[in-house]
């Protein structure tokens, strides 16, 4: 008997590439009004109420990795049919999310104590609530990543924040602190997850097959302990800053942090709502089309971040000061090295997604190990040596150094060749280089004017690297698109 054909990598290519845009462009709405919410808060608030909220914060993203051991992700990787494993899924992640909101609930003072901010303990206890929400609806939101049904995703999300922001708006006009943060974020976590109930539309039950449970189980809480290490080697600097330096500085820190993640946060999400799936049906084809797909896509990753990192890096003091005001100018030395870790941070989660896509979860707990091992002590003592600003000198190096040389060989261990990628990198490194020549010189010669500088300087350089990295063929292509797409459009 003839063996059936794997799904056609053009296909995969194809139903990936329009969760993309779509999962980019709810991303970067919501995003955006994230932003502006921030913009808000940051007026309303004191540095002091941001580092409380950055103990809850780290707890919170930390639970959400790890609340339903890693079965949302052997969901949207599964080889079968969903309607067979679902019941069990969904009980497994209720079981998961309501004994580690004990245990949270429980040791909240212990871990506000340890991160150097007693106040915090109400704060992450309602944060931390949100796992609950998550619960009901994780494996309907695999479903919708599984079927690259992201436009739904996104509009789920966008629902969620157009209640958070002025639940959180309100009550930081009526005093509310560091509180205004959680239950705003809590009350869109219960709209978001309405949403995707609807939209997923697949029965809730629940149920248990133990041979299910086990293979669920078995990809999904290497998985999960993977990424739980990647979110806190993001999130321990809050602790390690706080513990050292107190909540002001905290503050100032994670002003500077949640700049660098503009980025990861936009291009990194978007990416991260399709690749795994997409990782997981070419992986389910062969060893080949899985290679193939990430050589084409890890030069276009670099390309799009590289430019970014250098405007962060370079025009970091002009940035704090026009978006946030003078009193946050502080955060603008620690954003400098933030950058450069902003990069690292999106390589690896990408080669996180590839692992995962691959079945290789156990690769990701040894990456991120290695990499908790350099940059925990390397924050330590560079927050002693150099405060803010030597704590994120630690996380750059370590990142650079240790991350990135892991993720590579674990990635090529599983099988992904990534020789074939690097001459695509020659483009975007030397228009890295073009953009940050062309930046700096304008930048010195439009000091004093925040404005001016973002404008002139950014522009100039972004301009530099689009000339140096983007081919008079790609542009053609893309101004052909236009071309034909606005008539349309007129009609």
């Amino acid at each position: 008997m003839a063996e059936q054909p794997g799904p056609d990598i053009s296909d995969i290519g194809r139903k990936a590439g329009r969760g993309a845009v779509w999962s980019f462009l709810g991303t970067l709405v919501t995003r955006a009004g994230s932003f502006i919410l921030g913009l808000i808060l940051a007026r309303l608030l004191a540095p002091e109420d941001f580092g409380i909220y950055a103990v809850a914060l780290a707890a919170t993203q930390f639970v959400m990795v790890v609340k339903d051991v890693g079965v949302m992700s052997a969901v949207v990787q599964w080889r079968g049919r969903l309607e067979d494993i679902a019941p069990t899924a969904t009980t497994l992640t209720m079981i998961s999310a309501l004994g580690l909101y004990g245990i949270f609930w429980v040791g909240a003072p212990y871990f506000s104590a340890l991160a150097g901010s007693a106040e915090a303990t109400s704060v992450v206890r309602i944060l931390t609530a949100v796992i609950l929400v998550e619960a009901v609806t994780a494996v309907r939101s695999a479903a919708l990543l599984r079927w690259f049904r992201t436009g739904k995703n996104a509009k789920a999300v966008l629902a969620g924040f157009l209640v958070n922001a002025p639940v959180a708006i309100v009550l930081a006009v009526n005093g509310a602190g560091a509180y205004s943060f959680a239950w705003g974020q809590l009350a869109g976590a219960v709209v978001t997850g309405v949403f995707m109930l609807l939209y997923a539309r697949l029965p809730y039950r629940f149920g248990f097959d133990r041979q299910i449970a086990a293979k669920l189980l078995r990809f999904g809480i290497p998985s999960a302990a993977g990424i739980a290490l990647e979110i806190m080697l993001l999130n321990v600097g809050y602790i390690i800053v706080g513990n050292i330096m107190g909540d002001a500085w905290l503050g100032f820190y994670l002003m500077a942090f949640n700049v660098s993640s503009w980025v990861p946060g936009i291009i990194g999400s978007a990416i991260r709502m399709v690749s795994i799936a997409g990782f997981s049906r070419l992986a389910e084809r062969d060893e080949e089309s899985l290679s193939l797909g990430v050589q084409r896509t890890v030069p276009l990753l670099i390309a799009m971040v590289l430019p970014l990192a250098v405007f962060m890096a370079l025009l970091a003091h002009p940035m704090i000061i026009f978006i946030y005001g003078p009193k946050w100018e502080l955060a603008a030395g620690v954003l400098r090295f933030l950058a450069v870790l902003m990069v690292v941070r999106m390589l690896t989660s990408f080669a996180l997604d590839i692992l995962n896509g691959q079945g290789a979860t156990r690769s990701t707990v040894w990456m991120n190990l290695g990499h908790a091992a350099a940059m925990i002590p390397a924050v330590i003592v560079g927050t002693h040596l150099d405060g803010i600003r030597g704590a994120a000198i630690g996380q750059a190096a370590a990142a650079v150094l240790v991350a990135l040389p892991l993720a590579v060989l674990a990635v090529q261990r599983a099988g992904v060749r990534l020789a074939p990628a690097l001459p695509g990198l020659v483009r975007p490194a030397a228009g890295a280089l073009v953009c940050a020549a062309v930046m700096l010189g304008l930048a010195l010669l439009t000091q004093g004017s925040p404005l001016v500088q973002l404008i002139v300087a950014g522009g100039g350089g972004l301009l530099a690297y689009v000339l140096v990295v983007v081919t008079r063929d790609q542009f053609h292509i893309v101004s052909d698109r236009l071309v034909r797409l606005l008539p349309a459009r007129a009609r």
